[in-house]
């Protein structure tokens, strides 16, 4: 994963799949509008990467019957096999009281 990457390449790069989506599902930019429900500037916007809303994004990307795409921007967190390791297991019993000491 490339973190010098500015938002602004973040954005023009994900417009360009979603425009390279549209034209491999052979619709015009109207007509993919027309049936993810947002407007015709919304999605020149996000195509073009000069700003746009996720909810645009996900909108667009369930008219091209991409949504599953969405799941792989942020997989669910599951724990690691080696922070797993590291974990103590869980107690088995308690332990006998300490005895103060006097003072």
């Amino acid at each position: 994963m490339d973190i010098s990457k500015k938002t602004e390449d973040w954005e023009a790069d994900l417009g360009e799949q979603v425009r390279q989506l549209r034209l491999r599902a052979n619709l015009d930019q109207q007509s993919l509008a027309s049936r993810a429900g947002i407007g015709l500037s919304a999605l020149k916007n996000l195509e073009s990467g000069k700003g746009s809303t996720l909810k645009t994004l996900i909108k667009a990307l369930r008219a091209l019957d991409r949504a599953a795409w969405l799941e792989t921007l942020a997989p669910s967190v599951s724990i690691s096999p080696l922070q797993m390791l590291r974990t103590k297991p869980e107690r088995q019993r308690a332990s006998r009281p300490r005895k103060q000491r006097s003072a």
